[in-house]
């Protein structure tokens, strides 16, 4: 990490920032038995050669609770995409009738929500590791900073308890989406 003093405490907000919206952005992708284009729309589709997401590709509504419309701005990719819906882990087959797809979301069981549950604390447990990661980086260069004598060691001591209290508050919000999703999965 090559960032000075100064910019420091930016630095360590905006990443433990960054890395509570990517695990949201992972969850937002975890199917809950409720239609959401956030299942599919991040999907990668190989049209006419080029790796493209769905959502650049289609349309994208849910015009009921348990019901996806996926509508091809190109009609003649419809194959293309029900294709790669069918290989991705989404788990929910499409319905074609040509020029659009319907996804309907079925039930989850109680296996499978253990299984979803389970995968929604794996992914918080990463969150929490890299927010860590970036605390202990931070703090080593403050700590390089003080032996250098760029701040003085009551200004470590402060730099050190801010990164602590940025560390807890994005634990507790990575703590608090997580429980968000989890009671979303166990109470469909």
């Amino acid at each position: 990490m090559s960032v000075g003093i100064n910019e420091l405490m930016d630095y360590t907000e905006e990443h433990m920032m960054k890395a509570v919206e990517v695990m949201q952005s992972d969850f937002s992708s975890i199917r809950t038995g409720k239609a959401s284009p956030a299942l599919v729309e991040n999907l990668t589709i190989d049209y006419y050669g080029t790796q493209t997401k769905l959502k650049e590709l289609a349309g994208i509504t849910t015009p009921e609770a348990r019901l996806l419309v996926i509508q091809p701005w190109d009609p003649s990719s419809v194959g293309v995409i029900e294709k790669a819906i069918l290989a991705s882990n989404v788990g929910i087959s499409p319905v074609s009738d040509g020029k659009i797809l319907r996804l309907p979301i079925p039930e989850l069981s109680e296996e499978r929500r253990a299984h979803l549950a389970k995968q929604v604390k794996g992914r918080a447990e990463e969150a929490r590791v890299a927010i860590r990661n970036i605390r202990r980086e931070s703090n080593d260069v403050a700590k390089k900073a003080q032996k250098a004598s760029e701040i003085t060691e009551d200004d470590l001591k402060i730099m050190l308890d801010d990164i602590q209290k940025l560390t807890d508050d994005y634990i507790k919000e990575v703590d608090e989406s997580l429980k968000k999703k989890e009671d979303e999965l166990m109470s469909l």
